[in-house]
């Protein structure tokens, strides 16, 4: 007998169930093509998209690293302004004027504690373990106190920069700046009063008049000492002189002033310091003033200042005029830290805004992405088993055709 209608029913039964399986596991992969074979332009434009989106989903994951680590260093900014407001409280309470000696040193005593805490605050460590304040070090503790008492920064001023989209990077870390980069005084000029004063004068800043003077006074580096006497009327008499930053002194103009009147001081170019300043209280003869342009200073080295007047303040009056000038001259640096450190939370908003941003750009794309992929090679799902069932449908009906012609009395002729 022919058994060719055998083989063949038999290829075409494997054929069948070869693309039921093929539809079957189609359907519970949900995806059509696997090999490039079945399709290759599907597959390679599955191919591609997969590696975009790999380097999308490896980019979202260092931006949030990112952003974690500046999420840090924000918190801690915040932390610092509240630290720093806490600190100008104190300092308003002791220059109100009826805060005793035992008082004083109750205060001293909780800014002493402040300047710890800001030790603290700046030696923070991120999720990563490092310093966030190091700079490029920051496997190195950023401020370390030292066997003088003073805190030296050990970090550095490096930054990291990182591209967070096609057209934008930003500094992935921070460093210590914004601890050490505050100016003294109102940011122009500080005034210190003479440690032999006799007299209760008091010499404050009452903001710059003229900012491009103030600006030029400050880059000098000069400064300027004021000397007062009394005079007929009642008033005062000042000479001033000032010291050039090799040490060259020039005579400048002098003037009168009463208690409680302004001073408007030039310099030896006989240019407006462009700051303005108010004498309160009463000097003595041969009480003097230096007025100096502002440098930076550390948060540490003005909490340590406050502290020390705190702790050695005086019961006479001329020791608490002592007191409140340095006092009014510290809540003006201390000002000037709130501007310091608020501008660094800022510019670290904005590169987390920038983040965010990038993160949900990187989103979309990735999402556009794999409707791309899933477009190529997914699986048509209805159509698949539209597929499936006609497949079955012709399976059982060549088995039930197949076992009819198995019944057929021709085979008792074999």
């Amino acid at each position: 007998m022919d058994l060719a209608f055998y083989t063949n029913f038999s290829t075409s039964l494997t054929a069948q169930e070869a693309e039921l399986n093929t539809l079957e596991q189609e359907i519970s992969s949900g995806v059509a093509v696997q090999t490039p074979e079945q399709n290759p332009s599907a597959y390679e434009t599955a191919l591609i998209g997969n590696d975009q989106i790999s380097a999308l989903n490896s980019e979202t994951t260092s931006l949030a690293d990112i952003q974690n680590q500046l999420g840090d260093v924000s918190n801690v900014y915040s932390s610092t302004s509240s630290l720093l407001k806490n600190v100008q409280s104190v300092v308003e309470e002791a220059l109100n004027g009826t805060t005793s000696s035992q008082n004083m040193q109750s205060l001293a005593t909780e800014v002493s504690a402040a300047e710890q805490q800001m030790l603290g605050l700046g030696n923070t460590t991120g999720t990563n373990g490092t310093y966030l304040f190091g700079g490029t070090r920051g496997n190195v503790q950023p401020f370390q106190m030292q066997s003088n008492g003073t805190v030296a920064y050990m970090g550095d001023g490096g930054s990291s920069q990182a591209e967070i989209s096609s057209d934008l990077s930003a500094s992935t870390i921070a460093n210590g700046e914004a601890f050490m980069s505050g100016m003294e005084g109102d940011g122009y000029a500080s005034v210190t009063a003479n440690s032999s004063n006799k007299g209760t004068g008091v010499l404050l800043s009452e903001g710059e008049s003229n900012a491009t003077d103030a600006a030029a006074f400050q880059a000098s580096g000069s400064s300027i000492t004021l000397t007062f006497s009394t005079n007929s009327s009642g008033g005062y008499t000042y000479t001033a002189t000032e010291t050039s930053p090799s040490g060259t002194q020039t005579t400048l103009p002098g003037g009168t002033v009463t208690s409680g009147g302004s001073l408007n001081l030039t310099d030896a170019s006989g240019n407006s310091i462009g700051v303005d300043f108010q004498l309160t209280g009463s000097p003595a003869n041969g009480d003097s003033f230096t007025v100096s342009a502002s440098k930076p200073q550390s948060v540490f080295t003005l909490l340590s200042s406050i502290t020390s007047t705190l702790q050695n303040a005086g019961s006479t009056p001329a020791a608490q005029a002592q007191a409140r000038q340095s006092l009014n001259q510290d809540l003006s640096s201390l000002a000037q830290y709130q501007q310091t450190v608020t501008t660094a939370q800022a510019q670290t908003g904005v590169t987390l805004q920038s983040l965010t941003n990038t993160s949900a750009n990187n989103s979309t794309q990735e999402t556009s992405l794999q409707n791309g992929v899933d477009n190529a090679i997914a699986t048509n799902i209805p159509a698949a088993m539209t597929s499936l069932d006609e497949n079955m449908t012709a399976v059982q009906a060549a088995m039930k055709a197949f076992s009819s012609v198995q019944s057929l009395s021709l085979f008792s002729y074999i």
